[in-house]
């Protein structure tokens, strides 16, 4: 008698980062339990270079439909049709146990494919907001693992198969979580960090600078700012920090963020799904921005469920001035038992076991051999 295939699962992920890492997280762990991981992208997922040592990697089309042109969009459902096309010929070819998709349009050929192919089917979505790639599969596929507890937009067809997970974040960001929050001593170093996503952002630079600058010099004095920003900012950003006599450090990237986040007593940060995961994984107290224009506000939704969480605060942008800032950085700071408080409240919420429980889903998955995909057969 031969011994069983290894069962192979398809990942369905592309674009930013907040997709491709929970997608290698999870690929990593089924790795670990002896799968077989493949990657479908598009264009822009392939062009991050390898993805995960032991995976192969396919490429088909894909196309936004999300805020754009009459002309853009019809482009678009072109590029989904074909990629949706090639997706079937290629899990055809390739005959997966299961295949999982992270949300973006680059995951909706595949998983489009995948469930009208009949096939064992998740998405998982990163934010506390179900996406619109998501909420357009929602009703099509077996599983639907969130981040958040509490994941608004599900459709009811699909409330029965949610199964919260969390999100996965990068090894070197869990190995910071066993490092205990210490709040500033009295009269000691204020370690503040300001990231802005991948690219920081333009009005980090412009308000934290000026809302420093306001603030009591016995407070200011004390303060040791690392702040990322655009290159294009950096020069003007440095001007205004050493015009104030303020210690900062800026950068437009840091290759050791989850060595800074552990070090740092307050973070002011976008709220994006990734680094919202790393702040709660780590356990550090935040200010959160939501970007304005992201779409349906998911942001604004991930900054409010840490806020309810008690791990955080919540500073809309247009709400987001110097005078503002500075108020609020100088009631926190100076009581550092309410960092203290947020910093446990954010460790709690966090999911160190993300990716394990992720994994632990496929594996029911494909382990139950029915229930591929709502109302068609395996």
């Amino acid at each position: 008698m031969s011994a069983p295939a290894t069962p192979l699962v398809v990942l369905a992920a592309g674009g930013t980062a907040g997709h491709v890492f929970p997608a290698e997280a999870l690929g990593r762990e089924l790795l670990g339990r002896g799968c077989r991981v493949a990657l479908i992208t598009d264009q822009r997922g392939s062009a991050r270079g390898t993805f995960l040592a032991g995976t192969e990697t396919y490429r088909i089309r894909a196309g936004g439909l999300a805020g754009k042109g009459v002309a853009a969009r019809l482009r678009g459902g072109v590029e989904l049709v074909i990629g949706t096309w090639q997706a079937r010929r290629l899990l055809a070819r390739l005959q997966p146990a299961a295949v999982i998709g992270f949300g973006g349009y680059a995951s909706v050929p595949t998983m489009a494919a995948a469930a009208l192919g009949g096939r064992r089917t998740a998405v998982h979505e990163q934010n506390a907001v179900l996406g619109r790639a998501n909420r357009l599969l929602a009703g099509r596929v077996s599983r639907i693992a969130t981040s958040f507890a509490d994941c608004q937009a599900i459709p009811e067809r699909g409330a029965d198969r949610v199964v919260h997970t969390g999100m996965p974040v990068r090894a070197a960001v869990l190995a910071m979580r066993e490092r205990p929050y210490a709040p500033p001593a009295l009269d000691g170093t204020i370690r503040l960090m300001v990231v802005g996503g991948s690219q920081g952002a333009r009005v980090f630079s412009q308000v934290v600078p000026a809302a420093i600058g306001l603030l009591p010099d016995a407070l200011r004095c004390r303060l040791a700012i690392v702040q990322q920003c655009r290159p294009e900012d950096l020069e003007a950003a440095t001007s205004a920090y050493r015009a104030g006599g303020i210690e900062a450090e800026l950068k437009s990237f840091f290759d050791d963020i989850p060595e800074r986040l552990a070090a740092a007593h307050l973070l002011i940060a976008r709220s994006g799904a990734s680094t919202v995961a790393e702040m709660l994984a780590v356990g550090r107290p935040a200010i959160l921005v939501p970007y304005p224009h992201a779409i349906d506000d998911h942001q604004s939704f991930n900054a409010h469920a840490v806020a309810e969480a008690g791990g955080g605060w919540l500073m809309p942008q247009d709400g987001f001035t110097a005078p503002a800032l500075a108020a609020r950085l100088e009631s926190l700071l100076a009581v550092p038992a309410t960092l203290d408080r947020a910093a446990a409240a954010a460790r709690a919420v966090g999911r160190p076991d993300a990716a394990v429980r992720l994994a632990d889903m496929v594996m029911d998955l494909m382990d139950r051999g029915g229930d591929a995909q709502p109302g068609r057969p395996n």
